[in-house]
């Protein structure tokens, strides 16, 4: 079968979880035979990582910045985009290149913040060929239709060593991700602690953004910033979900949750808002630990549960490895990628 030749648009010089997404989408798919560049993201965090494996790498931080890597590019058999600004300049691109343009929805909205940008998603949709939603949830609440290919990751090796006292929070510190009920959790914990060992856990905060300080003094007025972690941003993840006890998710419009996703990969606990793409990872095992979005009670009383019970917390963590090994591996994302593209490229 001849090799497609894919480029990934992603209109930002930043690494957070969209541009990750085209990273491991990049190298599963150049893994897979294709030919891959990928336009836009940060330099730093993609570029060495890509060309180390055969994916070129081009800048496009801005739409024009893209526009112009794209005018290098020789040939493309599809133009994969990621987010709004990345969808105008593929349907621009696209005609230049004569490539049919697929356009990846990572949230779980129309597309365009605005009124204008609305406007702008209209022509957009009149120039894709396809969209791909990452989950049914996403799908269910785009415009235009779509095709669901659910996210993956890589499968993580079998946790052996005993796993430290301490409930992870990986996310970053801004207002949709609701940290904020991660610490008022945590506080409704100790207060109930009495002498069931949750005093020996800790709270762990794996991120950074713009809410950082007000969460720090948030911890401080709840009395529990000596039990609090910050770490900022870390690039040593797969450590942390080795290691941690349980990962608290309380995003309550989370369109996937890679970190989720990940942590399942390495049999770790999940406590979770049983909302958005949470309900089809975590929800679909036995007993998962969800709780009511924004419920800080019911979260601590999540975490109560799995704290005191250690064989629990194995069962459980077991249980949501097995379910994203059945479903949401890096193969599995691959191969759906990839029949959504030969369809759109057979089709034209």
């Amino acid at each position: 079968m001849t090799r497609l030749n894919v480029v990934h648009v992603v209109c930002t010089d930043a690494f957070a979880g969209v541009e990750r997404y085209v990273r491991n989408s990049a190298l599963w798919l150049s893994a897979s035979g294709c030919r891959v560049t990928v336009v836009g993201g940060a330099e730093a965090a993609l570029r060495p990582v890509l060309e180390d494996a055969g994916v070129a790498w081009l800048p496009g931080a801005t739409p024009a910045q893209a526009l112009r890597s794209l005018r290098g590019v020789r040939h493309a058999d599809v133009i994969n985009t990621h987010m709004t600004a990345a969808d105008a300049v593929g349907a621009v691109a696209g005609g230049l290149l004569r490539a049919p343009v697929v356009s990846t929805r990572h949230f779980a909205a129309a597309r365009g913040s605005s009124a204008a940008a609305r406007v702008l998603g209209g022509g957009i949709r009149r120039r894709v060929a396809a969209q791909l939603a990452i989950s049914d949830y996403v799908a269910g609440r785009i415009d235009g239709r779509s095709t669901t290919v659910r996210s993956g990751v890589q499968n993580a090796a079998a946790v052996t060593a005993p796993r430290e006292r301490t409930v992870l929070v990986a996310q970053r510190l801004e207002p949709e991700k609701q940290t904020r009920l991660a610490l008022e959790a945590w506080a409704r914990l100790r207060a109930g602690a009495g002498d069931s060992g949750r005093d020996a856990w800790r709270l762990v905060i794996a991120g950074d953004g713009s809410q950082r300080g007000q969460l720090e003094q948030l911890a401080r007025e709840l009395g529990i910033a000596g039990e609090v972690d910050f770490l900022g941003h870390r690039s040593d993840m797969d450590e942390l979900y080795r290691t941690a006890g349980a990962l608290l998710a309380t995003t309550p419009i989370e369109a996937f949750g890679l970190a989720v996703l990940e942590a399942m990969s390495h049999g770790l606990p999940v406590v979770a808002a049983a909302a958005g793409g949470h309900l089809e990872t975590v929800g679909g095992v036995a007993g998962a630990a969800l709780f009511a979005p924004g419920d800080a009670d019911a979260a601590a009383g999540q975490l109560a549960r799995l704290i005191g019970d250690p064989r629990e917390r194995v069962r459980y963590g077991d249980a949501l490895r097995e379910r994203q090994r059945e479903l949401f591996t890096a193969e599995r994302q691959t191969e759906g990628t990839l029949r959504l593209f030969w369809a759109v490229v057979g089709s034209r």
